[in-house]
Protein backbone atom coordinates (compact mmCIF):
# COMPACT_ATOMS: atom_id res chain seq x y z
CA UNK A 1 0.00 0.00 0.00
CA UNK A 2 1.15 3.50 -0.82
CA UNK A 3 1.77 5.61 2.28
CA UNK A 4 1.68 9.39 1.94
CA UNK A 5 2.72 11.70 4.75
CA UNK A 6 2.13 15.43 4.98
CA UNK A 7 4.64 17.60 6.83
CA UNK A 8 3.99 21.32 7.16
CA UNK A 9 7.02 23.45 7.96
CA UNK A 10 7.85 26.93 9.22
CA UNK A 11 11.58 26.60 9.00
CA UNK A 12 13.49 29.28 10.87
CA UNK A 13 10.63 30.61 13.01
CA UNK A 14 12.31 31.14 16.35
CA UNK A 15 10.75 29.86 19.56
CA UNK A 16 8.51 27.21 18.02
CA UNK A 17 10.90 24.26 17.54
CA UNK A 18 10.88 24.80 13.78
CA UNK A 19 14.51 23.76 13.60
CA UNK A 20 16.48 21.88 11.00
CA UNK A 21 17.22 19.09 13.49
CA UNK A 22 13.54 18.63 14.29
CA UNK A 23 12.48 18.43 10.65
CA UNK A 24 15.45 16.21 9.79
CA UNK A 25 14.45 13.76 12.51
CA UNK A 26 10.83 13.70 11.31
CA UNK A 27 11.86 13.08 7.71
CA UNK A 28 14.37 10.40 8.66
CA UNK A 29 11.83 8.62 10.89
CA UNK A 30 9.28 8.55 8.06
CA UNK A 31 11.87 6.88 5.77
CA UNK A 32 10.50 8.24 2.49
CA UNK A 33 11.19 6.70 -0.88
CA UNK A 34 9.98 9.93 -2.49
CA UNK A 35 9.77 13.54 -1.28
CA UNK A 36 7.35 15.98 -2.92
CA UNK A 37 8.69 19.40 -2.04
CA UNK A 38 7.49 23.00 -2.29
CA UNK A 39 10.03 23.69 -5.01
CA UNK A 40 9.29 24.93 -8.51
CA UNK A 41 10.40 22.53 -11.27
CA UNK A 42 12.59 25.26 -12.82
CA UNK A 43 14.29 25.82 -9.45
CA UNK A 44 14.97 22.09 -9.18
CA UNK A 45 16.44 22.05 -12.69
CA UNK A 46 18.66 25.01 -11.80
CA UNK A 47 19.89 23.14 -8.73
CA UNK A 48 20.64 20.01 -10.76
CA UNK A 49 22.70 22.06 -13.21
CA UNK A 50 24.56 24.02 -10.51
CA UNK A 51 24.35 22.73 -6.93
CA UNK A 52 26.04 25.86 -5.59
CA UNK A 53 23.52 28.29 -7.03
CA UNK A 54 20.67 29.33 -4.75
CA UNK A 55 17.63 31.19 -6.00
CA UNK A 56 15.93 33.56 -3.61
CA UNK A 57 12.68 35.51 -3.67
CA UNK A 58 9.77 33.24 -4.45
CA UNK A 59 11.99 30.20 -4.76
CA UNK A 60 12.76 27.20 -2.54
CA UNK A 61 13.18 27.77 1.18
CA UNK A 62 16.68 27.30 2.55
CA UNK A 63 15.78 24.02 4.30
CA UNK A 64 15.93 22.34 0.89
CA UNK A 65 19.45 23.57 0.21
CA UNK A 66 20.52 23.13 3.83
CA UNK A 67 19.42 19.51 4.16
CA UNK A 68 16.62 17.99 2.05
CA UNK A 69 18.38 17.96 -1.33
CA UNK A 70 21.50 16.41 0.16
CA UNK A 71 19.44 13.88 2.14
CA UNK A 72 17.72 12.77 -1.05
CA UNK A 73 20.99 12.37 -2.92
CA UNK A 74 22.73 10.46 -0.13
CA UNK A 75 19.79 8.12 0.50
CA UNK A 76 18.63 7.62 -3.09
CA UNK A 77 15.31 9.30 -2.34
CA UNK A 78 13.45 10.56 -5.40
CA UNK A 79 12.75 14.30 -5.22
CA UNK A 80 9.65 15.61 -6.98
CA UNK A 81 9.24 19.42 -7.25
CA UNK A 82 5.55 20.31 -7.00
CA UNK A 83 5.30 24.07 -6.51
CA UNK A 84 3.72 26.43 -9.02
CA UNK A 85 3.81 30.21 -9.49
CA UNK A 86 4.53 32.80 -12.16
CA UNK A 87 6.92 35.38 -10.75
CA UNK A 88 6.53 37.87 -13.59
CA UNK A 89 2.89 38.47 -12.63
CA UNK A 90 2.90 37.50 -8.95
CA UNK A 91 2.89 41.09 -7.64
CA UNK A 92 0.00 41.95 -9.96
CA UNK A 93 -2.14 39.65 -7.83
CA UNK A 94 -1.26 41.15 -4.45
CA UNK A 95 -4.39 40.60 -2.30
CA UNK A 96 -4.24 44.23 -1.14
CA UNK A 97 -3.47 45.76 -4.53
CA UNK A 98 -6.75 47.65 -4.78
CA UNK A 99 -6.41 49.20 -1.32
CA UNK A 100 -4.37 52.30 -0.58
CA UNK A 101 -3.04 54.34 2.30
CA UNK A 102 -4.25 53.72 5.82
CA UNK A 103 -6.75 51.08 4.73
CA UNK A 104 -3.98 49.00 3.19
CA UNK A 105 -1.88 49.34 6.34
CA UNK A 106 -4.84 48.20 8.45
CA UNK A 107 -5.39 45.12 6.27
CA UNK A 108 -1.72 44.17 6.45
CA UNK A 109 -1.92 44.47 10.24
CA UNK A 110 -5.00 42.26 10.24
CA UNK A 111 -3.12 39.65 8.24
CA UNK A 112 -0.45 39.65 10.94
CA UNK A 113 -3.21 39.14 13.50
CA UNK A 114 -4.28 35.99 11.65
CA UNK A 115 -0.75 34.65 12.04
CA UNK A 116 -0.92 35.48 15.75
CA UNK A 117 -4.07 33.34 15.96
CA UNK A 118 -2.30 30.50 14.16
CA UNK A 119 0.63 30.67 16.55
CA UNK A 120 -1.63 30.16 19.57
CA UNK A 121 -2.22 26.52 18.55
CA UNK A 122 1.33 25.84 17.38
CA UNK A 123 1.97 22.98 19.84
CA UNK A 124 -1.34 21.09 19.82
CA UNK A 125 0.56 18.15 18.31
CA UNK A 126 4.25 17.19 18.66
CA UNK A 127 4.91 18.72 15.23
CA UNK A 128 4.58 22.52 15.34
CA UNK A 129 1.74 23.96 13.25
CA UNK A 130 0.51 20.52 12.14
CA UNK A 131 -2.99 20.06 13.55
CA UNK A 132 -6.69 20.28 12.72
CA UNK A 133 -6.91 23.33 14.98
CA UNK A 134 -4.19 25.13 13.04
CA UNK A 135 -5.80 24.14 9.75
CA UNK A 136 -9.19 25.51 10.78
CA UNK A 137 -7.73 28.92 11.55
CA UNK A 138 -5.79 28.79 8.29
CA UNK A 139 -8.95 28.06 6.32
CA UNK A 140 -10.58 31.09 7.92
CA UNK A 141 -7.58 33.26 7.06
CA UNK A 142 -7.69 32.38 3.38
CA UNK A 143 -11.46 32.78 3.29
CA UNK A 144 -10.96 36.29 4.65
CA UNK A 145 -8.40 36.97 1.94
CA UNK A 146 -10.78 35.57 -0.68
CA UNK A 147 -13.55 37.88 0.41
CA UNK A 148 -11.16 40.83 0.11
CA UNK A 149 -9.90 39.90 -3.34
CA UNK A 150 -11.23 36.70 -4.98
CA UNK A 151 -9.20 37.21 -8.16
CA UNK A 152 -5.97 37.32 -6.17
CA UNK A 153 -6.85 34.27 -4.12
CA UNK A 154 -7.86 32.25 -7.15
CA UNK A 155 -4.44 32.87 -8.65
CA UNK A 156 -2.16 32.88 -5.61
CA UNK A 157 -3.82 30.20 -3.50
CA UNK A 158 -6.62 28.14 -5.03
CA UNK A 159 -5.10 27.45 -8.46
CA UNK A 160 -1.63 27.15 -7.00
CA UNK A 161 -2.70 24.46 -4.55
CA UNK A 162 -4.76 22.65 -7.17
CA UNK A 163 -1.67 22.39 -9.36
CA UNK A 164 0.53 21.34 -6.45
CA UNK A 165 -1.92 18.61 -5.41
CA UNK A 166 -2.17 17.36 -8.98
CA UNK A 167 1.62 17.16 -9.22
CA UNK A 168 1.61 15.16 -5.99
CA UNK A 169 -1.07 12.84 -7.40
CA UNK A 170 0.99 12.35 -10.55
CA UNK A 171 3.98 11.46 -8.39
CA UNK A 172 1.91 9.02 -6.33
CA UNK A 173 0.63 7.30 -9.47
CA UNK A 174 4.20 6.98 -10.70
CA UNK A 175 5.44 5.49 -7.40
CA UNK A 176 2.70 3.13 -6.31
CA UNK A 177 3.45 1.15 -3.16
CA UNK A 178 6.13 3.61 -2.00
CA UNK A 179 6.43 5.89 1.02
CA UNK A 180 5.91 9.45 -0.18
CA UNK A 181 6.40 12.52 2.01
CA UNK A 182 4.84 15.86 1.01
CA UNK A 183 6.66 18.86 2.48
CA UNK A 184 5.46 22.46 2.21
CA UNK A 185 4.78 25.52 4.30
CA UNK A 186 2.27 24.64 7.01
CA UNK A 187 -0.51 26.75 5.48
CA UNK A 188 -0.68 24.20 2.64
CA UNK A 189 -1.46 21.33 5.03
CA UNK A 190 -5.23 21.45 4.73
CA UNK A 191 -5.12 21.85 0.95
CA UNK A 192 -2.91 18.78 0.61
CA UNK A 193 -5.00 16.74 3.03
CA UNK A 194 -8.28 17.72 1.35
CA UNK A 195 -6.87 16.85 -2.06
CA UNK A 196 -5.37 13.50 -1.12
CA UNK A 197 -7.56 11.99 1.59
CA UNK A 198 -10.01 10.29 -0.81
CA UNK A 199 -7.31 8.44 -2.75
CA UNK A 200 -6.79 4.71 -2.27
CA UNK A 201 -3.79 4.89 0.03
CA UNK A 202 -2.83 5.59 3.62
CA UNK A 203 -2.52 9.31 4.37
CA UNK A 204 -0.62 10.25 7.53
CA UNK A 205 -1.35 13.71 8.81
CA UNK A 206 -0.19 14.84 11.23
CA UNK A 207 2.81 12.53 11.11
CA UNK A 208 2.66 12.37 14.94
Amino acid sequence: MTVVGILGTMYGIEGYNCTLDHYANLITEFQPDVICGEVHPSTWNTYLSDRFKRLFWGEAESIYYDWIFTYCEENKVVFSPVDWFELDVWNDFDPFIKFEGEHRVELQAELEQWFDKQKIVWNVTPIPFNSKQYDEITRQKYQWLYELNPISQNFRWICRNQIMVQRIKNTINKHQGKRILCIAGADHNYCFHDGLKEMDMEVRYPLK
